[in-house]
């Protein structure tokens, strides 16, 4: 395996088990995955914070079982923020999106397994376009994998952004009535669903801009100065960990381009 590219903020973060362990509501409260009693997956955990994340996923690799939501969680972040090469980066999607299809149909009742499944396939989707990706079936698993995320953990403040940004992509790219038509998406259904993460995790940086994004591809120059607003309180959060503080530079990126 190649090297991956190092957190751009290195020192920045100390987790060791017993604070990743301390902290562990506050830091998963996106996600929502259970605090794991095994002190080897607390310190797998703690490189994830930290920011090592080549070192974590290889670390969920090794111990397996829960430890590959953390592997896809790390591979994830990882290719979303810091993976330089396209190629790579969809690939890095695709074997995410593999390995959370397997562990979701081992375990069904696991939400994170179908939360990354449709995170890494939505992902790949925007890489090779929303409208390939529709084209491609795509679009159906990934509604599916967070409406099932939802149903099975309802303060899942991720899946909550995820399929809220799904309906407005849809609707960007076909349209509000063959989205609603043929993909089921709607607009105020995608705004109440990321409002509803803004509500179950106040504060966090990456649910303000994916709102942002939301109404700026459905509303367009009439919701850009809330738009906006959202960015700038996004950019200047404070970052609890390695992962917030990607979110935040997401906002600072935002605001500059």
């Amino acid at each position: 395996m190649s090297l991956w590219t190092a957190f751009p903020h290195p020192g920045a973060y100390a987790f060791d088990a017993a604070s990743t362990a301390l902290g562990w509501t506050r830091l998963h409260q996106g996600d929502s995955e259970p605090l794991p009693a095994d002190t080897s997956l607390l310190d797998a955990w703690a490189l994830f914070h930290n920011g090592e994340f080549q070192k974590a996923a290889a670390a969920g690799l090794a111990l397996g079982g829960a430890g590959l939501t953390l592997a896809n969680k790390a591979t994830c972040i990882y290719a979303t923020y810091l993976e330089p090469f396209e190629r790579l980066r969809l690939d890095l999607f695709l074997e995410v999106a593999a390995r959370a299809e397997a562990q979701a149909q081992e375990d069904p009742q696991n939400a994170n397994a179908w939360y990354w499944h449709a995170y890494a396939l939505s992902r790949y989707s925007q890489g090779i376009s929303v409208a390939k990706a529709l084209a491609q079936g795509l679009g159906g698993k990934v509604k599916e994998s967070l409406e099932r995320t939802i149903r099975l953990e309802p303060k899942h403040a991720g899946a909550h952004i995820a399929l809220g940004a799904f309906h407005a992509e849809v609707i960007d790219k076909v349209g509000a009535l063959i989205g609603s038509m043929t993909y089921g998406v709607r607009k105020d259904v995608g705004l109440k669903l990321l409002q509803e993460a803004l509500n179950l995790t106040p504060g966090a940086a990456i649910a303000m801009v994916e709102y942002a994004n939301a109404l700026l591809m459905l509303d367009g120059q009439q919701r850009l100065a809330e738009a906006t607003r959202l960015y700038e309180q996004a950019a200047t959060a404070a970052p609890l960990d390695a992962m917030e503080h990607l979110d935040a530079d997401l906002a600072r990126s935002e605001l500059d381009g």
